[in-house]
């Protein structure tokens, strides 16, 4: 059993490097599938450019707009913001707002990066799109000391019915997959020199130690999971004491509630401070001596403002 605790301990504390891992892993499947399926050059001048691009680039939009759609810390800070634009930046804080949202964004950006990577080193997309380039620079380059066919051709140069010799079809390709490589590890090297130089300034201007910052993270974690299943055993108490009270024709039981400004406060982007050992908006309101204990007198959602659930 020990042994058995010590492995789930170990997996649970390495979840972000298997989850990033496991997106790998789904970005090269996906890259492949893309290629192999789906992905057919025209070979024609005016369309390659296009449609190579698309490929190289579209599923990468996708995933960063997937990502910034299923970020949880997105919409707990701009849900509410047209409203109250101040929950954007509490206390005047508009610089650690500004770094939340980065922090967001950074995050969203590591399937694109993924994929574009995966894509690159393959070469297949970017091969494509570069044959359909019509600029003389671009051709100069590919077809110097060439013969003028190789001008005509090079649109044709991804598919078969080239009608360049194999030899000459084949540096072209070569010289088409080398630069894609030498971009595709150019992207992972500035994205891991990125994220090693965040990280090092990030923990730089920490204003809590290692040890601290690593109860913190710890601390927001088991937060999350508890407040989830918190919120669903709440929910269906209060669910079945409706019910019960709807059924059965009578007035319901008290129940205690959780105020409209309470919300507002533990959904409100947190801020670390010296002067008060909080490590969540949770945390700091519970520890208030200010709280107000005054339950809500009109329903939580008020379909005089629009807000209405199906």
């Amino acid at each position: 059993m020990d042994n058995f605790q010590t492995v789930l301990r170990f997996f649970m504390n390495q979840k972000a490097t298997i989850g990033y891992s496991f997106m790998a892993l789904l970005t090269i499947g996906g890259e492949r599938v893309f290629s192999m399926v789906s992905f057919q050059c025209p070979c024609n001048r005016a369309q390659n450019f296009a449609y190579g691009l698309v490929f190289l680039l579209g599923p990468a939009m996708v995933l960063l707009v997937l990502g910034l759609f299923f970020s949880s810390r997105l919409w707990r800070l701009y849900t509410g913001c047209c409203l109250n634009p101040m929950k954007l930046c509490p206390r005047g804080n508009c610089f650690g707002c500004l770094r939340a949202f980065m922090s967001i964004f950074t995050g969203a950006c590591v399937a694109p990066i993924m994929w574009l990577c995966v894509a690159l080193l393959n070469g297949t997309f970017y091969e494509c799109a570069v044959s359909g380039l019509d600029h003389n620079l671009v051709v100069d380059h590919f077809c110097k000391n060439k013969t003028l066919k190789c001008r005509q051709e090079l649109a044709q140069v991804p598919c078969e019915r080239s009608q360049l010799s194999n030899n000459e079809r084949m540096e072209l390709l070569l010289m088409f997959r080398s630069q894609s490589q030498i971009l595709g590890w150019s992207v992972i090297i500035i994205a891991s020199l990125v994220g090693l130089i965040g990280t090092c300034y990030t923990n730089c201007r920490s204003k809590v130690s290692y040890l601290q910052l690593t109860f913190w993270k710890r601390y927001v974690e088991k937060e999350k999971e508890r407040f989830d299943t918190f919120a669903v055993d709440y929910a269906t108490k209060l669910s079945e004491r409706n019910l019960q009270s709807f059924f059965e024709n009578k007035d319901p039981d008290p129940f205690p509630f959780p105020s409209h400004k309470a919300w507002e406060e533990i959904s409100a982007h947190y801020t670390f401070s010296r002067s008060d050992q909080c490590y969540s908006t949770l945390q700091r309101y519970v520890e208030r001596t200010d709280r107000d204990y005054t339950p809500e007198k009109r329903p939580v959602l008020d379909f005089e403002h629009g807000i209405e659930m199906h």
